[in-house]
Parts: structure tokens; C-alpha cells; sequence
């Protein structure tokens, strides 16, 4: 399995541990990825709300570098993959849109890539059973809320591979590393990452209401597929709260064994170690 690899902005920053722990998952399972060269930011979350051919212009340049690479684009972050998703749709069903995206970016679409999400093509394309087949240390009586956040399966016309109201791929994934996924209803509930800076009395208000739903439903920690999701209810989590948030992929790397999964739980504004050590999985 062959991809180009979109890392984005956040994860050559405060989502530095989800690129990490992609690429050595990606590598586990037989994922081939190739970063674009020459990549530029995806314009979220402030492009799309500024400026209509700015957004749509990155969205294609980006698009326009995958398809020179040949091979379908994975995408990481569920902003990243919202921007370059919806802007690839676009280009498919508006040939008024197709024609403005090429003038912008300077090259002739041919819809001969796809835009994945990471989780999808884990979930999709590498499959439950070789995730399965790949755990060394699995992760028995961790119960996990998976957050999935409003983005990642939104629009559900753009973004078809999950159900949108009640997502079910990340519960299969960390349920396949021997994990317990709890049932709630906040999978898709905005946490407010857009207005982390502007509004953040109100972010904190979303983010209380999150994590003490997920430890209502008998959670122990959130995963989730989005580094600002991830970041914004770590960094905006009431005072009191402490309950850790992982990438999924960063649980992944810890059950299939690999060495470095202890460093990218390290960079965490909420230490994971005593949930962890406390359910004999730190390894």
C-alpha cells in the first residue's frame, strides 16, 4: 500500500506525537508513505472564513502535488482532511470549481487520486484483522471514549466512510488492540478548537462538558483522530480534570510494541503514565 503523505501544520508542532506515531504505524503495517514535496498549508481553520479563493487554492495545490506524485493522498489530521476532502469533492461534481481550482493552482485536474483520512485507510485499506494480527501487548482494560470530534465524518456526502451521527471505525480500531470502547454521545460533538483563542471561556465550557461525559460513560481517557481536538481538551480541560487523551495511533504503537511509543506519550499536557502503569500497560 502505497501513499503520499500529507502531515499539515499541527503535527510539525503540538500534534508533533500523532506524525511520529503515524509513520511508525503506517510502517507496521506495510503503509508506504511519501511526504508531498513542496507541501503548503491546508488554509484551516481561518482560510475558508476569509477568503474563498485562498482555501480553495491550497486545498489544490496540495491536491495538484499527490496527483503529479500518483498516489492517493493521506491525510492525518481531520482539519487537514476536511479542507482537502471537501476541495477535492468539489473539483468532481463543480466544473465551475474544477476550472476556478486550476486557474489558482496552476495545474489540470484528472480525479485520478483519492483523499483519505489516516484512520480510514488504517480501518479501510490495512484492515481489522491485520491490526489484530499485529498486537503484542494488548490493551485489556483500558475503556476508551472515541472522539471523533464534528469534523472527521462531516458531511457525510463529502466524507462517506463513516456513519455521521454515530461513528463506529475508531471503536472497531482500539477494540481490535483489545481495548473497550464505552458507549456515549458526544462522539461528535464540537470541542470548540476554532475558537481556542477568541472564545476560550466558551471552549472551556465545551471541553468540561466532554470530559465529564466521558467519565460519566466509564471512560478512563478520549482518543480521537484530530490533533486540535486533541490539544484543545487537553490544554482547555478544567483545572480539576485530568483525564489523558491519546491518538489512536499512538494506543496502536503502545499495543503493537514499538519502541518509541513511551516518547510520544512523554510530550502530553496530561501524563498518561499512571492510568497506564495503574492497568499494568506502560510497558
Amino acid at each position: 500500500m502505497q501513499y503520499s503523505y500529507y502531515p499539515g501544520c499541527s503535527l510539525e508542532a503540538t500534534g508533533m506525537e500523532y506524525d511520529l506515531s503515524a509513520r511508525a504505524v503506517a510502517a507496521a503495517l506495510g503503509m508506504e508513505l511519501a511526504e508531498l514535496k513542496g507541501w503548503a498549508c491546508c488554509g484551516s481553520s481561518s482560510a475558508h472564513a476569509v477568503n474563498r479563493d485562498l482555501a480553495l487554492g491550497l486545498a489544490a495545490h496540495n491536491i495538484a502535488l499527490a496527483q503529479e506524485q500518483g498516489r492517493d493522498l493521506l491525510v492525518p489530521c481531520a482539519a487537514c482532511y476536511t479542507r482537502l476532502s471537501r476541495a477535492d469533492y468539489r473539483l468532481r461534481h463543480e466544473p465551475d470549481e474544477r476550472a476556478r481550482a486550476e486557474k489558482l493552482a496552476g495545474f489540470s485536474y484528472t480525479g485520478g487520486i483519492q483523499v483519505y483520512s489516516f484512520l480510514e485507510a488504517v480501518r479501510e485499506h490495512a484492515g481489522l484483522k491485520e491490526i489484530a494480527g499485529r498486537v503484542q501487548r494488548p490493551l485489556t482494560g483500558l475503556k476508551l471514549a472515541c472522539y471523533y470530534g464534528c469534523l472527521l465524518v462531516r458531511p457525510p456526502e463529502v466524507r462517506p466512510f463513516d456513519r455521521a451521527e454515530d461513528p463506529q471505525s475508531l471503536d472497531e480500531v482500539v477494540a481490535a488492540l483489545g481495548a473497550e470502547p464505552v458507549s456515549w454521545c458526544y462522539k461528535t460533538t464540537c470541542c470548540g478548537a476554532g475558537l481556542s483563542l477568541t472564545r476560550p471561556s466558551v471552549v472551556g465550557r465545551l471541553v468540561g462538558r466532554l470530559l465529564s461525559a466521558a467519565r460519566e460513560a466509564g471512560a478512563h481517557a478520549l482518543v480521537t483522530a484530530c490533533p486540535l481536538c486533541q490539544n484543545n481538551l487537553e490544554m482547555r480541560r478544567p483545572a480539576a480534570e485530568n483525564i489523558p487523551v491519546f491518538y489512536f495511533t499512538e494506543l496502536m504503537g503502545l499495543a503493537f510494541g514499538l519502541d518509541d511509543a513511551r516518547k510520544w506519550l512523554k510530550k502530553h499536557l496530561v501524563d498518561p503514565f499512571a492510568l497506564l502503569q495503574e492497568l499494568s500497560l506502560a510497558g
